[in-house]
């Protein structure tokens, strides 16, 4: 029988969550999944790197069954322009619609904050991602290769998308 899930709740990530949101970093990392020189600093300093820029940026987890499932955060870039940054969730929860839920809430982010375009990157590798992005409606930009890693560029243009 599967098990149903409740929909994800997503709320703004606390000091207190850095452990989780640490493991799911390095996850990644084992998973190959980011580039050899991050070293996942913003994830130990979440304040300084979120939300010290006059809530211009955030940084949320999705629950799920009482755990962190995921995790997802945008900073700004300039006055029109947000990165969205460490979209994880946990292999335990994928293809449960979390991922979804958290590109979701940071897009609405961005047009409640007037950003008028999101960019994003991603390894090459993470197909399931890419196919996430293009749903959500982001765009390649382009494809460039740095230390044997190919890396793709997404956004995606809130100015002119009728969502």
């Amino acid at each position: 029988m599967t098990k149903t899930h409740e929909p994800p709740q997503i709320r703004t990530a606390t000091d207190q969550d850095i452990p989780v949101l640490r493991e799911l970093f390095e996850a990644g990392v084992f998973e190959s999944q980011v580039h050899n020189n991050d070293t996942g600093a913003d994830i130990e300093q979440l304040h300084d790197a979120y939300f010290s820029d006059a809530a211009q940026g955030g940084f949320w987890v999705a629950t799920q069954d009482d755990e962190i499932a995921g995790m997802i955060g945008v900073q700004r870039l300039d006055e029109s322009v947000a990165e969205m940054r460490r979209l994880r969730v946990r292999p335990q929860f994928r293809r449960q619609g979390i991922a979804t839920a958290l590109m979701t809430h940071a897009i609405r982010f961005c047009r409640d904050h007037d950003y008028l375009k999101v960019v994003l990157d991603v390894r090459v590798e993470r197909q399931p991602a890419i196919q996430l992005f293009e749903k959500c409606g982001f765009y390649l930009a382009r494809a460039r290769e740095q230390d044997g890693r190919r890396t793709l560029d997404f956004f995606v243009d809130l100015y002119s998308d009728p969502r």
